[in-house]
């Protein structure tokens, strides 16, 4: 897949629900994970994500930091802060097209996102549910949703039971040919095929 995506937590209190995160962002492929005000006292190290079942030892494998405010948390560049919280104005998730470089944030189940992580988004998102769903869960959602957007999988059959068609072979381009400038620099035709 192309681009990249981060996941993280605002205020998040359980060390449970960030090993979860963590564990599961591991297994989409994040690029890293991190929270915002954690609310918990444990060190969210190995024993964490281990202590919830995590045989990947995904903490292990995965960048995560820790911000004391949504002031400190830098995105890299071209990335878009991506907000997963049930509001009015949010996009419902089916209908939201993911940017390539996202960071997906979301909000501690009893507080939601705050006033100020709110305002730093590019887009907020929500999931169409009756309710709030565990924080978890809801990033587990957005992270298969970003995967089934992105990713090169055959058509859905028609109805159930039915076969699905393979995955349509993959058509490569013509030859790129580059060509250094005067200085051993790339030149002005780049990208261009020959």
């Amino acid at each position: 897949m192309r681009g990249y995506f981060a996941i993280g937590i605002e205020r998040v209190s359980k060390p449970g629900n960030i090993g979860n995160l963590i564990r599961t962002a591991h297994g989409f492929g994040a690029a890293f994970v991190f929270a915002i005000r954690p609310n918990y006292k444990a060190d969210p190290g190995p024993e964490i994500t281990r202590a919830y079942s995590d045989t990947a030892r995904s903490v292990d494998s995965l960048p995560y930091y820790e911000y004391e405010s949504i002031d400190q948390l830098v995105l890299p560049k071209g990335g878009r802060l991506i907000g997963v919280e049930l509001t009015d104005e949010a996009i419902d998730l089916p209908s939201f097209r993911h940017p390539l470089r996202a960071v997906y944030l979301l909000g501690a189940e009893r507080f939601g996102l705050s006033a100020e992580a709110l305002a730093r988004c590019h887009h907020v998102v929500r999931i169409p549910t009756k309710f709030s769903l565990n924080v978890a869960t809801t990033g587990a959602i957005v992270m298969y949703d970003r995967l089934i957007s992105y990713g090169r999988f055959a058509p859905r059959a028609v109805r159930a039971g039915a076969p699905i068609e393979g995955l349509p072979e993959h058509v490569h381009g013509g030859p790129v040919i580059r060509h250094r400038g005067k200085n051993g620099g790339k030149g002005g035709n780049e990208g261009k095929s020959a």
